[in-house]
């Protein structure tokens, strides 16, 4: 039987990379208050600062770099430069998504879903806290995307 302690001490959850616990929300507290919000903050602004430290670490790409004269050496070398290039392309689409969901806390829209207007919920948004639709939204928007592509 695993302990449930050492297990959410290993996990790589953005909240176990922020520092932070789970949130527990209080009885008849106020959904998005300012202690909510500074909770998604410090998740967000870590994420963020994680990313851009990775990002940092890109330079060493062109100092491995070689000229292998054998064609799997090369092939090899080739593949792992993409892969690491699809990587950072990917952290930096999530950056942005971060970028947008901290304005969206300035601008006091954080935690209600873009096309209803509900509450995302707390549990969904430690999740994935860039998270703009709530739950049924999504659904549906994902629905919609499949029909799109066949």
């Amino acid at each position: 039987m695993r302990n449930n302690k050492n297990s959410k001490k290993t996990s790589l959850s953005i909240l176990t990379i922020a520092g932070v616990c789970s949130y527990k929300k209080k009885k008849n507290e106020k959904y998005m208050n300012i202690n909510q919000i500074n909770h998604f903050k410090k998740i967000l602004e870590t994420w963020k600062m994680q990313l851009n430290k990775e990002k940092k670490d890109l330079c060493y790409i062109s100092k491995k770099s070689s000229n292998f004269p054998d064609p799997i050496d090369r092939a090899v070398q080739e593949e792992e430069f993409s892969l690491e290039l699809r990587k950072r392309d990917r952290e930096n689409t999530l950056i942005i998504k971060i970028n947008n969901t901290l304005k969206k806390i300035q601008n006091k829209d954080f935690g209600y879903c873009s096309t209803c207007n509900v509450e995302i919920g707390i549990k969904r948004l430690e999740a994935r806290p860039t998270a703009h639709l709530c739950i049924d939204c999504q659904t549906l928007e994902e629905i919609r995307n499949k029909q799109m592509l066949g």
